[in-house]
């Protein structure tokens, strides 16, 4: 078969990402079947390729790596408007216990479409539950239609409220069940190799819905097929409450426990934990998914990322469930985490070009990923581009246009290339007709609402 290349030139600014920070006017960057072969100024690189992208007004840069989603919350958003994550969950349980495959397929479509115009190029989505004949099939379909490079959280749910668990034991699922389509889903999808486009992740949802024994098997499992794991952990002072009464233990001690740590290991949130778990998460080189918006949104707190990164951690961003951010929007997820640290009092305390590195860089490090997060010669040509002559960064890119990425209001992308393929193309995303996929969504949002 004959190569597919692709050149992008006369960038702006081409931001790489990498150890030095290097930055580039004038920027351009070369592909071959999705792979990256040279980057540097134009003069420097071939002239001619298959597909050639003037890149002139643009800031390039790598795709943003979403850590932590629930796709199908797409469905509720802006309900239960003032409650904490607990009465949060309860009011929604029910709703999404009526989700149909239909509704699972259109808003796993529908998050991945505003992921994709917010500049994200690789996401992790955790469904924890799966009513009326959803599986995780669905949202795999989904994403390999729209191009997006995928890691596939096989979520769950085993302890109900009659075995003292937060969920309606309508929503839980038999452990037997959970573990053998696991390893289905393990070995129907997963692919380890460079450059991978879907990867299965193992993730009971949180210590209140789940058991330990489901917990240590879980991590088993994956551990036996080298796949990468994941749960809500520390988010709240409930939770901490409940593992206190339930285990005798704060949930960080109970995970240490129950062995969810590791390089092969990532927990959404980490709100509250101790000074002494937070060094011992930095020396396993946990991971932690960020998710600012949503801590807000729920009144959980404020994650310590800074110490969390100082210990060694492994930290990415993440916009967690659009029902509880309400929004999908990866680069205002940068900008509320920049914020979100300098309000403690250090106006030090987060630099824009950090927030991007957690988007980009830290994203990539929390999924286990040395292929996408950059861009340099061997990496995916996973790249994104922002027009710098847009009304929200006048007055802001002339001084810094990376900054303004962060500082200013965060805009949609005008470019998305996923894989050497182009994705999002003068700000349009390409293949999906959104007035329709808008109008089908809501009705489903409606039935679900006026269902209750």
């Amino acid at each position: 078969m004959s190569s597919t290349s692709l050149l992008i030139k006369h960038a702006d600014r081409l931001v790489t990402m990498d150890a030095a920070g290097t930055e580039l006017a004038d920027g351009a960057l070369y592909a071959v079947d999705g792979v990256i072969t040279h980057v540097g100024p134009t003069a420097l690189l071939p002239q001619e390729a298959d597909q050639i992208i003037d890149a002139r007004g643009m800031l390039l840069m790598p795709g943003l790596v979403n850590t932590h989603h629930h796709f199908c919350q797409t469905l509720t958003r802006c309900m239960a408007q003032d409650r904490d994550l607990f009465g949060w969950l309860t009011t929604l349980y029910p709703l999404w216990a009526r989700m149909t495959v239909e509704a699972v397929q259109v808003a796993t479509k529908t998050a991945l479409a505003e992921l994709l115009l917010t500049g994200c190029t690789t996401t992790s989505d955790h469904t924890y539950l799966w009513p009326n004949g959803a599986r995780l099939d669905d949202q795999i379909e989904v994403a390999a239609a729209m191009g997006v490079r995928f890691h596939a959280a096989r979520g769950s749910m085993s302890v109900g409220q009659s075995k003292g668990g937060l969920p309606p034991d309508q929503v839980v699922e038999d452990e037997a069940h959970i573990l053998a389509d696991s390893q289905r889903l393990i070995e129907q999808y997963h692919d380890p190799a460079p450059g991978a486009m879907l990867r299965i992740v193992l993730a009971p949802c949180s210590p209140f819905s789940v058991s330990p024994a489901l917990m240590r098997e879980s991590l088993a499992l994956a551990r036996s097929y080298g796949v990468h794991v994941h749960t809500h952990l520390a988010e709240t002072l409930d939770e901490e409450r409940y593992c206190l009464a339930q285990f005798g233990r704060r949930p960080v001690e109970l995970c240490e426990d129950l062995g969810w740590v590791g390089k092969d290991v990532w927990h959404a949130h980490m709100v509250h934990p101790s000074a002494a778990e937070i060094e011992r998460l930095g020396r396993t080189r946990t991971g932690v998914a960020h998710c600012p918006c949503s801590n807000m949104r729920l009144a959980s707190g404020i994650a310590p990322i800074g110490a969390l990164r100082r210990a060694g951690a492994r930290v990415g961003l993440g916009v967690d469930g659009s029902a509880s951010n309400d929004g999908s929007h990866m680069l205002g997820e940068a900008r509320q985490a920049l914020l979100l640290q300098r309000v403690q009092g250090d106006p030090a305390a987060m630099s824009a070009r950090e927030a991007l590195w957690l988007a980009t860089r830290g994203g990539a490090e929390v999924l286990g990923r040395d292929d996408i997060g950059q861009l340099a010669p061997g990496l995916c040509a996973d790249v994104i581009g922002y027009r710098l002559d847009q009304l929200a960064f006048a007055g802001g890119a002339v001084h810094d246009p990376v900054a303004a990425l962060v500082f200013c209001t965060p805009p949609p992308v005008d470019l998305s290339i996923i894989n050497g393929r182009v994705r999002v193309a003068e700000g349009h995303l390409l293949g999906l007709d959104l007035p329709v996929q808008i109008e089908r969504h809501n009705a489903i949002a409606r039935e679900l609402a006026n269902a209750m």
